[in-house]
């Protein structure tokens, strides 16, 4: 009975698998959903997306943003770097093995295909303070919860920022749900931004 009873008090430590169950439902409906839409529509939602982006005052304010290179009809954000090249440093991820970092973009001919075969900058890892991160995800909830793909990458790099980083997610209307699966150890995001829902300011607890 000993036995048993520690065996249930460690089992109470761990996170139920129907979380990682809810997770991985959710991640394979709305990223299948996102492949399968035409080219012509990524273009098309992401220039709209794109319209309200100054609508976050952290943005029009920001110096320093992390962006992404989007993959598999992720909404294309690249068009923010010539429409503020002047006024913004743009830096983009760069995973090594199970470590993410953001280095400076400063030109096509400072990239190359890193891990999972997507566009890096081979300038080295930037060190001062992000002002801002577009933040790529399958889902995300009025409360600031996001879901990615499931490697950790951005959590865990979003976790070594300091608070003053302003964190918005970045994707299409159906990606915006009711609620999605989270612990509380997931970091929230504090805005949320769509094509036609503009831009979303998360609802704190």
């Amino acid at each position: 009975m000993f036995f048993e009873s520690v065996i249930i008090d460690i089992l109470k430590l761990f996170p139920s698998n129907k979380l990682q169950q809810e997770k991985k439902r959710l991640r394979e409906l709305l990223a299948q959903k996102r492949r399968l839409l035409p080219k012509d529509n990524v273009k098309e939602l992401s220039s709209l997306l794109l319209e309200h982006i100054e609508d976050i005052p952290e943005f029009r304010s920001a110096k320093t943003v992390l962006i992404y290179y989007p993959t598999h009809n992720e909404v294309d954000v690249l068009p923010l770097i010539k429409r503020y090249k002047k006024d913004k440093t743009f830096l983009f991820p760069v995973v090594r093995r199970k470590t993410m970092t953001a280095c400076p973009y400063e030109g096509n001919d400072k990239m190359h295909r890193g891990k999972f075969n997507i566009p890096e900058p081979t300038t080295p890892p930037y060190t001062g303070h992000i002002d801002m991160v577009l933040v790529p995800g399958v889902a995300f909830d009025k409360s600031g919860n996001r879901l990615g793909r499931g490697g950790g990458y951005y959590d865990r790099f979003i976790a070594c920022l300091g608070r003053n980083t302003t964190l918005v997610g970045v994707g299409y209307d159906f990606q915006l749900v009711d609620k999605v699966p989270a612990s509380r150890r997931d970091k929230k995001m504090q805005y949320i931004i769509t094509p036609t829902n503009g831009v979303v300011k998360v609802k704190r607890d």
